[in-house]
């Protein structure tokens, strides 16, 4: 009988944790978004906060744990203490995620935590009405997707303490007609230049290997200048898979040129003549097909 009086006690007592904790209503109009440097994530907010709730807010009760405020000027405040209104400006960051490049997207976070209540005593709870964002905001080189808001808890294992957060989330992809052409185009032609030289005659394949060396060569300057492009990264992003699959290609185009030269050099013009026609057909339906591969399953 102690034992279920102690339990009913105990879901009470929790019951009433929870009743009491302050439930914090939180809005974030964007403003305006300063450029992403993608080699560490930074970028800086300008923007409205809004904190709604039935009790008093503590004024400048929270914490930006993705960066640091700049600024932050109070604009308005209830008498109560039951409203303020902010406008913040901050220097942020964000985990930067190169998988798809040049064809990524990435997300934008203003990540907002309480600062000394956790949980059991503050919750904030996402003011989506109150949200949003200007439509003025231009991202050069990028499309916005979309916008979020929306709570979450941070766990801190170590303190044995869980604290609420409020995160307004950016959604931005790099444009992809212009990626295409910056990244791929200039490849893509030299690939074409490498599949005509298989039109020449057998007798002319000195021609073809030096068309073959000389774009491997500018293929291999072209990847590097795409990697300078971002960070060093611990995986391969599309773009290096797309580039990793022009070596594979343009090598087996190499050594069967190769092997060609070798066999007129060995006087057996038949046989040389028969693998030149093979590799020719293989070059102009195993290559497309490589490619079209790589984008349709391979982009992520």
């Amino acid at each position: 009988m102690r034992r279920w009086q102690g339990l009913i006690l105990a879901a009470c007592c929790a019951a009433g944790v929870a009743e009491a904790a302050q439930e914090i209503r939180v809005g974030i109009y964007m403003l305006n978004l300063g450029k992403l440097d993608i080699s560490t994530g930074a970028f800086t907010a300008d923007f409205y906060l809004l904190m709604q709730s039935d009790q008093p807010i503590t004024e400048g009760s929270f914490e930006f744990v993705n960066g640091r405020a700049t600024s932050v000027e109070r604009l308005e405040m209830a008498p109560d203490g039951t409203e303020i209104f902010y406008r913040i400006q901050a220097n942020l960051s964000t985990p930067i995620d190169l998988k798809r490049f040049p064809f990524d997207t990435q997300v934008m976070r203003i990540m907002l935590e309480e600062r000394t209540n956790t949980m059991e005593r503050v919750r904030y709870v996402p003011l989506v009405e109150k949200s949003g964002m200007d439509p003025a905001i231009v991202f050069p080189g990028w499309e916005i997707e979309g916008w979020a808001m929306n709570t979450a808890a941070h766990e801190y294992a170590a303190y044995g303490e869980t604290y609420s957060q409020a995160v307004f989330a950016v959604r931005i992809r790099r444009i992809t007609f212009n990626s295409f052409l910056k990244t791929f185009l200039p490849t893509i032609f030299m690939m074409l230049i490498v599949m005509s030289s298989f039109i020449l005659n057998p007798e002319q394949v000195a021609t073809r290997l030096a068309a073959i060396s000389s774009t491997l060569m500018a293929t291999a300057m072209f990847h590097v200048s795409i990697t300078n492009q971002i960070p060093p990264v611990g995986y391969l992003t599309f773009a290096d898979k797309f580039m990793v699959l022009t070596y594979f290609i343009l090598l087996a185009c190499f050594f069967l040129s190769l092997h060609v030269f070798v066999l007129q050099g060995r006087k057996e013009e038949e046989r040389a003549r028969r693998i030149s026609r093979i590799t020719e057909r293989l070059v102009y339906m195993v290559t497309p097909a490589l490619y079209a591969l790589l984008f349709l399953f391979f982009r992520s």
